[in-house]
């Protein structure tokens, strides 16, 4: 991310500051490291503690703040390109309507001409016919101006001639017939070719709307592809400032982390997390990739166990490592909650020779209880009731702090859960128990499913995809 884009981004955060209890100051410590070491240089540790947590607790609410941005960029995206596509098909039939079209404008081109011709022979015949006629009624008007003794004349006998003039008579009556039946059939030609030429007409004007209509599509799709070239830089921009805040958010940690000086004796490398993972999938059948999403997101496989301890059993209250704040709802207890975290707690501890109150549990987030253990992040009355399979598998006492049987604890409750077939639904029951189709929690399922195609193209090709660097956590 260039200088220009940072400051940008710094400088609408810390316009939104307020919202998480945080000073512009503040705030900006949290963007810079520089400033970051001078402040806990000059004020020590604790007060570096405190703004390492503050700041640890602000990002993660932007990054959920990030991922719900995108979600929603992202479903525009989709809404545009179903536009997009929509509009594309319009095109495609009006492509299609108006080469119908054409293609009956040249037919009825085609039948106006041959009826045309026709109309031209059925007037040649009417000529024809008329000058038959005319030549007829001569000779008949010929006939009739002859005198009795011309007739006899010319001709042997009356009857003769009588007999002449009668053919010809019949000729004439024949002969307009004809004609008549030549007008009529001239007549319908010409009536047919008016009709021809306005449905070639109408075929026209046709036409001529379905290609109003694709230069209205093409601009409506332009636009559309405009509006999504917008969307699409829109949603880069927020991919690759969330990538920021997640990779600052990451740094932050890790010096928190240090600062705390949790032990890291049992983190282990990438390669050792993946043959248990793998070990355990033999025993669950929940593929390796999906276990170390669900570890990864819960604890960075193993680095982040806890930094609360327990201190009042019967009030479920406890203290942050870091500071030593108090904090009244570290793990639930009657009648707030129908579990008693601190119960089992104390039995867990007791039964693996552990101090209660010396072992580190996670501290609650703004709302709800922690009190979880180990790198998969068990609620202590959630192992106590998953503990009879794990002893039934393991043969002993499992441990929530031990990386194989925080692994295979939390594999078995994802298959319980039914993540061998629906990991996404799974991660969310995983993390929000009941409440799991709560809109709310779906930022959880869905970082779940990209840290997973993340860690399977890394086991697959030993490779990091592009933004999966903040994503997943591979410990040399």
């Amino acid at each position: 991310m260039n200088k220009l884009r940072v400051t940008l981004l710094i400088t609408l955060l810390l316009v939104a500051g307020w919202v998480f209890g945080l000073s512009n100051s503040e705030i900006e410590l949290c963007f810079s490291s520089n400033k970051l070491d001078d402040y806990c240089s000059r004020q020590g540790d604790e007060a570096c503690r405190n703004i390492l947590e503050k700041c640890e607790n602000y990002l993660g609410e932007v990054q959920r703040q990030y991922e719900q941005d995108i979600e929603r960029t992202e479903e525009e995206k989709r809404s545009l390109a179903n536009q997009i596509a929509s509009l594309e098909n319009r095109m495609n039939q009006l492509d299609h309507q108006i080469r119908q079209s054409e293609v009956r404008i040249r037919d009825l081109g085609f039948q106006i001409t041959s009826t045309q011709e026709s109309i031209n022979r059925m007037n040649l015949k009417i000529e024809d016919h008329q000058e038959q006629l005319t030549d007829i009624l001569r000779v008949i008007e010929k006939e009739d101006r002859k005198s009795v003794l011309e007739i006899l004349v010319a001709d042997e006998s009356l009857s003769g001639f009588f007999n002449n003039l009668t053919s010809l008579e019949r000729l004439s009556r024949e002969s307009q017939n004809i004609l008549n039946e030549v007008r009529d059939l001239r007549n319908s030609l010409e009536t047919e070719e008016q009709r021809l030429a306005r449905e070639r007409q109408e075929a026209q004007r046709q036409a001529e709307i379905h290609a109003l209509q694709k230069q209205e599509s093409a601009a409506a799709r332009r636009e559309q592809e405009y509006l999504y070239g917008l969307t699409e830089e829109e949603y880069q921009r927020q991919m690759s400032e969330k990538q920021f805040i997640e990779e600052r958010a990451q740094e932050i940690m890790n010096r928190r982390l240090a600062l705390v000086g949790l032990p890291e004796s049992e983190m282990p490398s990438f390669g050792e997390a993946l043959e248990i993972a793998r070990w355990v999938e033999g025993i669950t059948g929940i593929r390796p990739a999906f276990l170390l999403a669900i570890i990864t997101q819960e604890s960075a496989l193993g680095r982040n166990v806890g930094e609360c301890y327990l201190r009042d059993a019967d009030a479920g209250s406890g203290i942050r490592i870091s500071t030593g704040a108090h904090v009244s709802n570290l793990m639930a207890v009657p009648p707030r909650s129908a579990r008693n975290d601190p119960a089992r707690f104390l039995e867990i501890t007791r039964i693996l020779g552990l101090d209660p109150y010396s072992t580190p549990v996670s501290c609650p987030f703004q709302i709800g209880y922690g009190g979880a253990m180990g790198p998969a992040q068990f609620i202590p009355t959630t192992w106590w009731n998953q503990r009879p399979q794990l002893i039934s598998i393991l043969g002993r006492e499992p441990n929530p702090w031990k990386l194989q049987d925080s692994f295979l604890a939390s594999a078995t409750y994802l298959a319980n859960l039914g993540g061998i077939h629906n990991e996404r639904t799974a991660a969310l029951r995983y993390y929000a128990g009941s409440n799991w189709n709560d809109p709310r929690h779906s930022f959880y399922g869905d970082q779940v499913v990209r840290r997973i195609d993340c860690l399977q193209t890394f086991i697959d090709h030993g490779t990091m995809s592009a933004g999966c660097s903040s994503l997943v956590f591979i410990p040399e």
